[in-house]
């Protein structure tokens, strides 16, 4: 299981990957779309995680810009800011829309879940 995490909180972003490759979960991340854009160039993931609100371009477009080079990678989102017309877009675009705080077992568990569909 390879994940790409991004979100435009470097401390956040790098401490999750960090716990996630403590339970063995092998995670990239980046701070920005751009980031995550270049990444996705040259690496294949299974999963990514976006944060939904982002400064020059959110989670919901940078998933559809995911979705062109990596066809059929799984999505999360994970934001802190969601609105409800956030939530209902991103529940029907995505496998899960959690918020945040979340535990680690618990954004696990969903990873597991969105990759056995």
């Amino acid at each position: 299981m390879k994940l790409l995490l991004v979100d435009d909180e470097k401390d956040f972003v790098a401490t999750l990957a960090e716990r996630l490759a403590l339970r063995h979960i092998e995670a990239d991340w980046a701070t920005s779309a751009r980031e995550a854009e270049e990444l996705i160039k040259t690496r294949r993931y299974d999963l990514v995680v976006l944060d939904v609100k982002m400064p020059h371009m959110g989670g919901r477009q940078l998933k559809q810009i995911i979705e062109k080079q990596l066809p059929g990678v799984k999505t999360i989102y994970l934001t802190g800011h969601g609105s409800e017309e956030d939530y209902r877009a991103g529940v029907a675009e995505a496998e899960y829309y959690l918020l945040k705080p979340i535990s680690i077992d618990d954004l696990i568990a969903k990873i597991n879940d969105a990759l056995s569909r």
